[in-house]
């Protein structure tokens, strides 16, 4: 009987392909469920993907996550998962979404992994070792490397620094990038502004070139 039973599933699973997928993500979460065979069965690493669909967008914010993606190179699901997260930070923090990811863009390319001599690391580029204290919330120092971490702590970093600077977006943008010491910014400020109002534009639907 359980040959048959066999049989006939297999039977089933030949006349009706679209049903093997499912079948199969089923018994690997029934098996993963009572650590069958975990010796050699591969981790479902998917949750922990800092990804979003950009379906799971507003319209505007997945106008701009894809333009992002295609400016910068970068795969969209990612970028989505920071523009939704840059929206979350905006309502905490009073920084326009916009800006938090016009920095992103500036300091770093999104490019999660990068760091400057001097130390700065991150998508947000935060000197890790200035500011080594926020990170102890998310586990320490290497929480820098992760995207939605560094992008927090730097998002704060940000408001402090406007904070500081009597509430001057520009002027905390300056404190931003090199502090008290800074005297000339290279053209950074009008950088991320210009940027900013890309990504403003973007958002009402005008079209704007990447280049």
């Amino acid at each position: 009987m359980l040959g048959l039973l066999v049989a006939v599933l297999f039977g089933l699973l030949w006349l009706q392909p679209q049903w093997l997928q499912p079948s199969e993500q089923r018994l690997a979460a029934w098996l993963r469920e009572r650590k069958v065979l975990m010796a050699w069965w591969p981790k479902n690493t998917a949750d922990r993907a800092t990804a979003v669909h950009l379906k799971d967008l507003s319209p505007q914010q997945a106008l701009v996550a894809n333009w992002l993606a295609r400016k910068y190179r970068v795969a969209p699901e990612p970028l989505a998962a920071l523009v939704a997260e840059a929206h979350v930070l905006s309502a905490s923090s009073k920084l326009p979404a916009h800006l938090i990811l016009a920095v992103m863009a500036i300091e770093s390319g999104f490019h999660p992994y990068a760091q400057s001599h001097a130390g700065a690391q991150g998508l947000m580029q935060v000197m890790t070792g200035v500011h080594a204290q926020r990170y102890e919330a998310y586990g320490g120092r290497l929480a820098a490397f992760d995207p939605v971490t560094n992008l927090r702590v730097g998002a704060a970093v940000l408001s402090d620094a406007i904070k500081l600077r009597g509430g001057s977006v520009e002027q905390g943008l300056k404190f931003y990038l090199g502090g008290y010491a800074l005297i000339e910014d290279g053209g950074y400020v009008a950088k991320v502004m210009a940027e900013k109002e890309r990504l403003d534009a973007v958002a009402a639907g005008q079209r704007v070139q990447t280049d």
